[in-house]
């Protein structure tokens, strides 16, 4: 275990990430919208180490085509415990075309929660994954 001197918090190696990110069936996708930062919650995966997730024709097709760089989160809390975590993926990601790619994508168990048409496959290669794990304080706010 890696200990960040700063802060205290638990630097999570790859594998605890990946095992993580592998938990979790909703993230959050940053990427830059005509010059603003926008964040979208969506349904995501992880296969052959890379996110994928299906969208719509829109505003995050649009973005990821004008710019492939792309931020994804995921985070946690277990109250049992008291242990916070996060862990965040920075990437390329590209619309899947190629229809053995597309094939392969309609094959994987993955369900958008929003019932809208979602016909686009897109992944996100990693260039980056980090991870930290920390316990939560005790909230030390006086009560009204």
């Amino acid at each position: 275990m890696t200990t960040d001197p700063r802060n205290g918090m638990e630097i999570l190696d790859a594998d605890a990430c990946w095992d993580l990110l592998r938990s979790q069936p909703v993230g959050r996708l940053a990427v830059a919208v005509a010059g603003e930062v926008e964040v979208f919650p969506l349904n995501y995966l992880v296969h052959d180490g890379q996110i994928v997730f299906k969208s719509a024709q829109g505003s995050k097709l649009a973005a990821l085509a004008a710019n492939a760089r792309a931020t994804f989160e995921i985070d946690g809390y277990a109250p049992e415990s008291g242990e916070a975590w996060s862990v965040v993926v920075k990437g390329i990601a590209h619309e899947l075309q190629r229809m053995s790619e597309v094939y392969a994508a309609e094959d994987l168990p993955l369900f958008p929660w929003n019932a809208s048409p979602k016909d686009f496959f897109v992944s996100i290669r990693p260039r980056e994954v980090t991870g930290r794990r920390f316990t939560v304080v005790e909230d030390q706010r006086p009560q009204a």
